[in-house]
């Protein structure tokens, strides 16, 4: 096994490849969160990795992939202990082969030296560190409990361990955030040499306790135009800095783009295990109940843990690919995009393409159809238009 972190490579859009496994567990909701966690439960823990197991075993036997990403929640919430075993199911069912790219996310808090240990013994070869801010005012925000020393701590760590990929997740756009703390923190990242950056708009999703006090009147969000200079900001200090910008929300190194997720905005197929994990293989599109005791009892017990599948239709499919391709700098080549959904691009745009190239929105250049730098930050309003 080859570990890389990792040089682009086109993945086989019909065959899984990657293999998504979901952790829940987080010490605290933080109040922008919106994703499939659970909190006060670390007695089901052991528990959970039974039913992670169970699921997984359904594949019947071993099915080789190139990368393993293990999101939350908080992955490194889990003991020492209980990585270990959870990397040991994934190396005899999920084994990694070839050139290949294991990656955690992980939160500075509850990132240990032995959970390090742990997981650089299976092959860790990208750490996706949590930081968010390096601010106080902005980490209160948003309920974010670690502190810049534990950060520091976690990237000498990781470097002293020799995990060859260490990168670094900011939020921008946080209400009374301005230009130059959003300088000072792409600044202080840049200070500890990581080899990507995920920097990441402020949303507020519906029901969140973020978007609660924004309904309250308790904060107020930026305006589109002050978020806009926050992310113009960061693409030209992180481009300035040596970094890519290969996707509307990650800069990397050389060779240093994270496989995983590019998997993702080609559209291809990958594996989802866990809690409220998403699935997409043979062209069907599957989600995991997002209740924790809902997964486990299901899930020992033999039963079905999707609660929502679909299965699209081949123009849908397209829509939905293209809509992906574009979130990358690249966007969409029109000849793989033929050969992914046999669709010609210009079947699925039709004429609003003109009109958002004319915009200044979009790019063509006859052989690929692309996102401007303008277009980036309205890219969800873009791609709505295109169809």
């Amino acid at each position: 096994m080859q570990s890389t972190s990792a040089n682009y490579r086109i993945p086989d859009w019909r065959k899984p490849e990657a293999a998504y496994i979901h952790i829940p567990f987080c010490a605290h909701h933080c109040g922008y969160c919106d994703f499939a966690i659970a909190t006060g439960k670390e007695n089901l823990r052991d528990k959970y990795l039974d039913a992670l197991e169970s699921e997984i075993k359904k594949l019947g036997k071993p099915h080789p992939v190139q990368s393993w990403f293990l999101g939350g929640g908080t992955p490194t919430e889990l003991s020492s202990s209980q990585l270990q075993r959870l990397c040991s199911i994934l190396k005899e069912w999920l084994p990694l082969q070839g050139v290949c790219e294991f990656s955690i996310e992980a939160n500075p808090d509850s990132t240990t030296v032995e959970k390090l240990q742990v997981l650089a013994n299976f092959g860790l070869s990208r750490l996706s560190l949590g930081v968010q801010s390096f601010q106080q005012p902005v980490l209160q925000l948003l309920d974010r409990k670690h502190s810049n020393p534990q950060v520091d701590s976690v990237v000498k760590e990781a470097r002293k361990l020799g995990i060859p990929s260490i990168s670094i997740d900011l939020i921008f756009g946080s209400a009374g955030q301005s230009l130059h703390s959003w300088n000072q923190d792409l600044a202080q990242g840049l200070a500890l040499l990581p080899d990507h950056f995920s920097t990441y708009g402020l949303t507020y999703e519906k029901g969140t306790p973020l978007w609660k006090r924004m309904n309250r009147g308790e904060i107020i969000p930026l305006e589109d135009t002050e978020e806009l200079a926050l992310y113009e900001s960061a693409i030209d200090t992180l481009e300035a800095n040596g970094f890519e910008h290969y996707e509307i929300s990650s800069f990397a190194k050389v060779n240093k783009r994270c496989w995983h997720n590019q998997v993702y905005w080609e559209n291809a197929a990958y594996f989802g295990f866990g809690m409220g994990a998403a699935r997409y293989v043979d062209g069907k599109r599957e989600v995991n109940t997002r209740d924790l005791d809902s997964y486990i009892q299901k899930s020992l017990s033999g039963q079905e843990t999707i609660f929502q599948s679909e299965q699209l239709e081949p123009r849908e499919e397209a829509i939905e690919t293209l809509g992906l391709n574009l979130r990358r700098m690249q966007g969409a080549n029109r000849q793989r995009f033929l050969s992914r959904t046999g669709f010609h691009l210009d079947q699925i745009t039709g004429p609003k393409k003109d009109y958002l190239v004319q915009q200044g929105l979009l790019k063509d250049d006859g052989e690929s159809l692309s996102l401007t730098r303008r277009g980036r930050h309205l890219a969800d309003w873009v791609v709505t238009k295109l169809f």
